[in-house]
């Protein structure tokens, strides 16, 4: 995604978060669907959620604070992702569980959109969904941890709160 320090703290948002958690997934399963309505014209949507998941974390002002805990679950992101060896075991084994867990709610998910099953996909995306949500109660855990510590989180040297 190539995000940089402001593209965090604009992710941090919680609108970012949120909107990003809740609608990149459906609206990409929905996109791909409709190849059945418009054959090969479904590569528009399909580019369009793309960019959607692309722009969520850059279209949303930076948070007047930083203390919701989406924008702690996504600056926790940020932590485990450019500190990991830094942070408690608990927590690299917790987030790497829980990305795991994802992988059978997305082969659900591109199972019903291969066979056209709806149930399949919508129970998929939810599959998908939930450990997504308990990834980002993790992160924001990560994050408390950190900033106990006394550590700064990545980016933040120039925020507003």
């Amino acid at each position: 995604m190539a995000m940089d320090d402001a593209t965090w703290r604009r992710h941090a948002n919680p609108w970012s978060g949120w909107s990003r958690m809740f609608t990149t997934l459906p609206l990409l399963a929905l996109a791909i669907w409709s190849r059945v309505w418009l054959g090969w014209g479904a590569l528009v949507p399909v580019a369009l959620a793309l960019g959607w998941i692309w722009a969520n974390p850059r279209v949303f002002p930076e948070p007047e604070r930083f203390g919701a805990w989406m924008s702690r679950g996504v600056l926790g992101e940020r932590i485990f992702l450019e500190h990991r060896a830094e942070i408690a075991s608990e927590h690299r084994r917790a987030g790497l569980l829980l990305g795991a867990l994802s992988l059978p709610g997305a082969v659900v998910m591109a199972w019903g959109l291969w066979a056209l099953w709806a149930d399949w996909v919508v129970f998929g995306v939810v599959l998908t969904a939930l450990p997504k949500v308990w990834f980002v109660d993790r992160m924001a855990w990560v994050h408390d941890d950190w900033c106990r510590a006394g550590r700064r989180v990545p980016g933040m040297e120039s925020a507003n709160g």
